[in-house]
């Protein structure tokens, strides 16, 4: 087993790993997978704390809503990560089949 030097990176671990239990609790999740940027974001006049993520989330749940209702949903899912741990949130949210064909 290697050991992780970077503290960070436990912090990623333990948020994405709630983000992916907050949105089993709303979705159906076909795929699901997170990128950190936080570190790009450190030295930024606007940078108040809070995680810069992008996120692809793919869900049968997406099917027949548009962009607004599928961020919405989750939005919705995330509930008060958005407020304190997560800062920036960039995400596509896919439909199976859109996933596949991309």
């Amino acid at each position: 087993m290697q050991e992780n030097s970077n503290p960070s990176s436990e912090n990623t671990t333990a948020i994405v790993g709630d983000m992916k239990t907050r949105l089993e609790a709303h979705l159906t999740l076909y795929h699901f997978e997170v990128k950190d940027f936080t570190g790009r974001h450190l030295n930024h006049n606007l940078h108040e704390g809070g995680f810069h993520l992008e996120a692809v989330i793919v869900s049968d749940n997406f099917k027949s809503k548009n962009l607004v209702q599928r961020h919405r949903m989750v939005y919705d899912a995330m509930g008060e990560l958005m407020k304190h741990e997560i800062h920036a949130l960039s995400m596509k949210t896919l439909t199976p089949n859109e996933w596949e064909n991309t």
